[in-house]
């Protein structure tokens, strides 16, 4: 058994400003960590076909969890599609994410749905931790810093 999680924000941004926050290395591992993790991607080629490597470590206990996975799809300022699988095999299977971003009249309309995470995982949890998430790629991606 898996579970999915779906999420809706508008954020005050251009679509293409969080395009480039989940496909900038530095940028998806600013904001991708949820509260008490700094993450560290240790391998990205962004484009379809190509993947990632990356880990969360918890601030408190040094602890921390590593997965990679593939780009599926990528389409500029409107749609990512990629996998995830954990190197734990206690958390076993691969999780699929899809991003969905339309431009609206105060700035983008950002769909997202998880699928296939691992039932260990309860999903409130996985819910909450992509809430703190979003709001730290909110922080990121919404201020409008001129050159």
């Amino acid at each position: 058994m898996t579970h999915t999680v779906t999420l809706h924000r508008v954020l005050r941004c251009p679509p293409d400003r969080i395009y480039r926050a989940f496909t900038t290395p530095a940028a998806f591992a600013k904001w991708l960590p949820p509260h008490g993790f700094y993450g560290t991607v240790h391998e990205a080629d962004v484009k379809v076909g190509g993947g990632y490597k990356m880990s969360f470590t918890n601030l408190t206990t040094g602890n921390g969890h590593s997965f990679g996975g593939r780009y599926l799809e990528l389409v500029p300022g409107q749609k990512l599609r990629y996998t995830a699988a954990f190197d734990d095999p206690k958390l076993p299977g691969e999780m699929t994410t899809t991003v969905e971003l339309k431009a609206v009249f105060c700035g983008t309309e950002l769909r997202i749905t998880q699928e296939g995470i691992p039932a260990v995982i309860p999903v409130q949890a996985c819910t909450m931790g992509w809430q703190e998430s979003l709001m730290l790629l909110a922080q990121l991606a919404e201020p409008e810093i001129p050159q």
